[in-house]
């Protein structure tokens, strides 16, 4: 079935499509549940969640732009709206923030432990740090996603580099230092 028409049932609600649509994205759409989530059985849940507003809302899409782009938005809002809470995010001093840049060597660090040190990080950091570096919204999208200022928005990606740029240094370090022995 084609894509356009498996998207014409799933609006009429019939659930053979619906299963076909299952089937043909939720491989795709568990990874970017995987990058906001703290863990897998997090990332399950966001997914199930995310198709149940699919179901909910594919009539709002109107066959403009990408439909895996579309799916991957509802995807993202749906992994932010289970965050979002007040005081999850925090102000940090923008002068005391530095742009982090971390150069590792291709293939140095397996994606699965970039993406467990990815998870690891506190839901603000996390969030934002996808958003940005992940995803290439710009700070004044992710302030009015989260519902924060653009500063907060930047001083957590810095916070969240800093982070990442620590754990990484460490095992860098710990593979170095095996490698001698």
């Amino acid at each position: 079935m084609s894509q356009d028409q498996l998207i014409k049932n799933c609006k009429k609600k019939q659930p053979k499509a619906q299963a076909d649509l299952y089937k043909r994205y939720a491989s795709v759409l568990f990874s970017v549940c995987l990058k906001y989530a703290p863990n897998y059985t997090e990332a399950e849940d966001i997914l199930q969640d995310a198709f149940i507003t699919i179901f909910d809302k594919i009539t709002q899409y109107k066959n403009k732009g990408s439909f895996e782009g579309w799916l991957k938005r509802v995807v993202i809002n749906t992994a932010l709206q289970r965050y979002r809470k007040p005081g999850v995010y925090s102000l940090v001093n923008e002068e005391n923030i530095k742009e982090v840049e971390v150069e590792v060597e291709e293939d140095a660090i397996p994606l699965d432990y970039l993406l467990s040190i990815i998870q690891e990080l506190p839901d603000r950091y996390r969030m934002v740090f996808n958003l940005y570096v992940m995803d290439g919204y710009s700070h004044r999208e992710i302030s009015e996603l989260l519902t924060i200022s653009q500063g907060t928005s930047k001083s957590n990606l810095a916070r969240a580099r800093m982070i990442l740029k620590e754990k990484i240094e460490t095992s860098l370090h710990s593979l170095q230092t095996k490698s001698h022995l």
